[in-house]
């Protein structure tokens, strides 16, 4: 399996405003879930009558099918949970993904262990996984160590940049070496 973080990987968020990354496409989207966030928030800052602006989401068409290809089957692991399936997998041109539903709140993770790390190993139950996220640490890596029974690749992804070409390879050659 392969697990997609949307925001950092797929969606280079923290790239300069004005620089969008080679390939990438601009789409506003207004997912359900964020908008009745947003909403709640303007609220309790007194600008309950504030419109609610779309999201400026960054995609690059090219890498569904470059994650087609991959020899996994692609899973969210988003918080963008199904809306990833409405709203993101249309532009990839991706089918309907699988997705890891979160914990609502969040559950505490061990200190400096990315509050995903332990909801990922529990939906994983042992299976292999190679996961990409933009909030991966050393500390995640040692975490799924420990607790995690089968194989795992842990790939932190640049949120300035999103998947690259290396990325892509990076994952092609985990997965050769788990067909092995």
């Amino acid at each position: 399996m392969l697990l997609l973080d949307v925001d950092g990987p797929l969606n280079p968020y923290a790239a300069q405003r004005e620089r969008r990354p080679a390939g990438y496409r601009t789409y506003r989207m207004l997912p359900p879930r964020w908008a009745a966030a947003e909403r709640r928030r303007l609220a309790e800052w007194g600008l309950a009558d504030r419109r609610v602006r779309p999201l400026r989401v960054w995609l690059d068409p090219g890498h569904g099918p470059a994650l087609a290809a991959l020899p996994f089957d692609l899973v969210w692991a988003t918080t963008w949970e199904e809306e990833a399936n409405t709203f993101i997998a249309p532009v990839l041109g991706l089918p309907e993904l699988p997705c890891v539903r979160w914990s609502s709140p969040r559950p505490e993770a061990p200190e400096g262990v990315f509050w995903k790390t332990p909801q990922i190993v529990a939906w994983a139950g042992g299976r292999a996984f190679a996961w990409v996220d933009d909030e991966i640490t050393g500390a995640d890596r040692a975490w799924v160590r420990e607790h995690h029974r089968g194989p795992a690749l842990l790939h932190r992804v640049d949120p300035r940049r999103g998947l690259v070409d290396a990325d892509f390879a990076t994952l092609a050659a985990w997965a050769a070496r788990q067909a092995r």
